[in-house]
């Protein structure tokens, strides 16, 4: 966790803001006592939309064939 001082921060607030990792935090000091932090979000990952894939196999052939050996799990 990094450390700087009220005015430090001021003069370098985009700066600070860019250089953080998600998760990472700053702490802004005044008069060597804390009185903020600065902390990076964390980035969160784009969960798939279910049905996306919805077309895109086609059966050629409708066959019960091959569920034969899945009967016993089948309602």
């Amino acid at each position: 966790m990094a450390t700087v001082t009220l005015q430090e921060a001021q003069a370098a607030l985009a700066d600070l803001i860019h250089r953080l990792n998600p998760g990472e935090e700053v702490v802004i000091t005044e008069n060597e006592q804390p009185v903020a932090k600065l902390m990076a979000s964390p980035v969160e990952k784009a969960r798939p939309q279910p049905g996306r894939c919805k077309g895109m196999i086609t059966l050629q052939i409708e066959d019960d064939e091959h569920l034969e050996h899945f009967k016993e799990y089948m309602p």
